[in-house]
């Protein structure tokens, strides 16, 4: 034999109101549950370059401070970033390290060959 639950109009509309608040903070905590994410887009690892001046550029997203190298630099609105380094002959390991608000860390590290 089936249970059968009967509830008011009123019950289903609470309901409902706290089903959608549950969904809409799962929805914003995302950014609290993912935490810092850094991407590379440009130079590719292990790319050989044919200059010695490189630009790097990524993205970033969910950050509060962001390093290349161990240098501060900055992102504009969208979380979007470019420097200019000049690399040595050889390899040159280039590094972003990113930290959240809430001291969460994450880094990515291309490398790159220089032929002159």
């Amino acid at each position: 034999m089936a249970m059968r639950i009967k509830l008011s109009t009123r019950s289903w509309a609470a309901v409902g109101i706290f089903v959608f608040l549950a969904l809409y903070v799962l929805f914003q905590a995302r950014f609290l549950i993912l935490g810092p994410r850094v991407y590379i887009d440009n130079p590719h690892d292990a790319e050989v370059l044919a200059s010695a001046l490189v630009t790097v550029r990524g993205s970033v997203s969910n950050i509060a401070w962001i390093t290349l190298n161990g240098k501060q630099i900055f992102t504009d609105e969208e979380g979007l970033w470019e420097e200019k380094l000049l690399v040595s002959a050889g390899t040159s390991i280039m590094t972003v390290r990113v930290r959240d608000r809430f001291g969460r860390e994450s880094e990515k590290s291309v490398r790159v060959i220089y032929n002159p």
